[in-house]
């Protein structure tokens, strides 16, 4: 069949197709996976006594296998699903996030992967209060640590439900229970090294699919790129060729200020994750922390390339206008790269990419909640309320009551969300981190004067505004209060642009510059030469 009939004769097959049913094949691969996982759950069990072996495994993992977590903690389900969809659906427009998310992970290696493993121990907030004042700094990296993993697992919790509804054909609340229970088990019994192991066989699954089905496309299209693009372009009836064209500014952003916003949140939003942050305390060394992320950028560069080319080939085989609009049996954007493996690959490797998304979404919140019970514990709880005095077993004891909380927490926000358009949540999640957490990182390393009010107020800016602004914003104030409203009566948004970053993030920084000017903290800044020793010799590392 030639490329250019192609998305007419797939348009019916994608009626027709067995996606929100049962299928023997994804549910063997899903169950092989739980039990592989639980089992290793199990072993990680045996060797999770200690704080240390808890929040960082025992920093007993290698750079390659650090690299590969990382890589299975920032490939979510909504990296995979929903950069293939906007792609196949926008063209060049949904690369923006491919190029912000990548491009964040060179800061992370040259500004904060190094000071990181030499400087903490468990959390970020214990850089930012190795030479401030413990309890004010942990307090507020606390909140804005629990404030970013909340929001981001509302994302992915409501994000699993609907996907796992639409693969498996299960009820919604019965995949929340199900993301929950198994999330709690892999944290609260086997810590940070079954959280590891589990994002490292994600990741290798979830490369090893992708990538066949980029080669099921190129030997579709004759291992041609320039046979791909013209079937794109002759694609629903000629107009695809607006797919080939970039223009960003209608797809992903009100003008081009916010695409550049958006940038800064994507890119500055890495190097403030709590759980990427968190993994580069489970290696023994910061040779290997920087070696870590190396492979990390290796892997989701090379993920990226390949969603690139699942989305083109969604957006040639698979009829855009029944990716566009769930009327009439079709599916929105999300379901491109999953139809795309049922055409080609038939219902069993369907099933195949629809458990290993599910598994994708597992390992996410696995991380998500081992970082939210880390800040409730070791910043709040240790750092703050017990002022550091409480055993490694009473630490550990809160960390894992704090893993049940969070859990129930999750599924109870994803039952509440259930009919939100939740896209902004990943987005406010990036903003949150790039605007609350890296400003206040990176000063408290990089500047000598920066003192323990400048750092908090920094952190205080910039989630402020960051909330605030998103709320404001289209993104809400349009889409989720005013969603059905007719359209002569929608009230524009009081802030223009659908990311905050660009506003948020330098008003963090010199806010924190500004206070910190204001009132010098002479014993902070004794100690920065100390600090710096340690931060680039890694003498006195933990």
């Amino acid at each position: 069949m030639p490329p250019s009939s192609a998305p007419q004769a797939v348009a019916q097959a994608a009626i027709n197709t067995t996606i929100g049913k049962p299928h023997p094949v994804a549910i063997a691969f899903f169950l092989s996976f739980v039990l592989l996982t639980l089992g290793i759950t199990y072993w990680a069990a045996k060797k999770t006594k200690t704080t240390s072996e808890f929040y960082a495994a025992g920093r007993s993992i290698s750079g390659f296998q650090n690299g590969l977590a990382l890589a299975g903690d920032f490939m979510s389900a909504a990296s995979f699903l929903g950069i293939a969809g906007l792609v196949a659906t926008g063209g060049y427009n949904g690369l923006i996030y491919s190029v912000g998310y990548l491009v964040g992970w060179p800061i992370v290696m040259f500004l904060i992967a190094e000071p990181l493993r030499n400087l903490g121990k468990y959390t970020f907030a214990d850089v930012v209060a190795h030479r401030l004042q413990v309890r004010p700094i942990r307090t507020m990296a606390a909140i804005g640590s629990i404030v970013t993993v909340l929001i981001y697992l509302i994302a992915q919790m409501v994000g699993a439900g609907n996907l796992i509804k639409l693969m498996f054909g299960i009820d919604y609340w019965v995949a929340l229970v199900v993301v929950g229970a198994l999330m709690i088990a892999y944290v609260l019994f086997g810590g940070m090294l079954a959280t590891t192991w589990v994002q490292i066989i994600k990741a290798v699954l979830l490369l090893g699919g992708a990538t066949v089905l980029v080669l099921m496309v190129m030997n579709r299209f004759g291992w041609s790129y320039n046979n791909l693009f013209a079937a794109v372009a002759a694609s629903s009836g000629g107009t695809g060729a607006k797919l080939l064209q970039p223009d960003i500014t209608k797809a992903v952003a009100t003008s081009p200020y916010d695409v550049v916003s958006l940038a800064i949140s994507l890119m500055f939003g890495t190097a403030g994750l709590p759980h990427i942050l968190m993994r580069f305390y489970t290696v023994p060394d910061a040779r290997e922390a920087r070696k870590s992320v190396f492979y990390a950028t290796g892997f989701i560069g090379y993920f990226y390339i390949l969603t690139f080319t699942i989305g083109y080939g969604a957006a040639a085989l698979v009829a855009t206008k029944y990716l566009a609009s769930e009327k009439d049996g079709g599916f929105t954007s999300n379901a491109a790269a999953v139809l795309l493996a049922e055409l080609l690959g038939g219902p069993p490797f369907m099933g195949f990419l629809s458990a290993v998304a599910f598994a994708t979404i597992l390992a996410v919140v696995a991380g998500l909640t081992l970082a939210g019970a880390s800040a409730l514990s070791h910043d709040i709880y240790v750092g703050v309320i017990r002022r550091g005095e409480p055993s490694e077993k009473d630490e550990v004891r809160v960390a894992r009551g704090a893993t049940v909380a969070l859990g129930v927490l999750a599924v109870l926000f994803g039952l509440a969300f259930k009919s939100v358009n939740v896209a902004f949540m990943v987005g406010l999640a990036f903003a949150v981190a790039a605007s609350a957490n890296f400003p206040a990182l990176l000063l408290s390393v990089m500047w000598k004067k920066c003192t323990t009010n400048g750092a908090v107020a920094a952190m205080v800016t910039g989630l402020f505004l960051s909330v605030v602004l998103i709320v404001l914003s289209p993104t809400v104030w349009v889409d989720v209060f005013q969603a059905g409203v007719d359209k002569a009566q929608i009230s524009p948004a009081p802030f223009p642009w659908k990311s905050p970053a660009l506003i948020s993030v330098p008003a963090s920084f010199i806010v924190g510059i500004i206070v910190s000017l204001m009132k010098p903290e002479p014993e902070a800044a004794a100690m920065f030469d100390a600090e710096k020793l340690r931060t680039y010799a890694g003498i006195g590392a933990e």
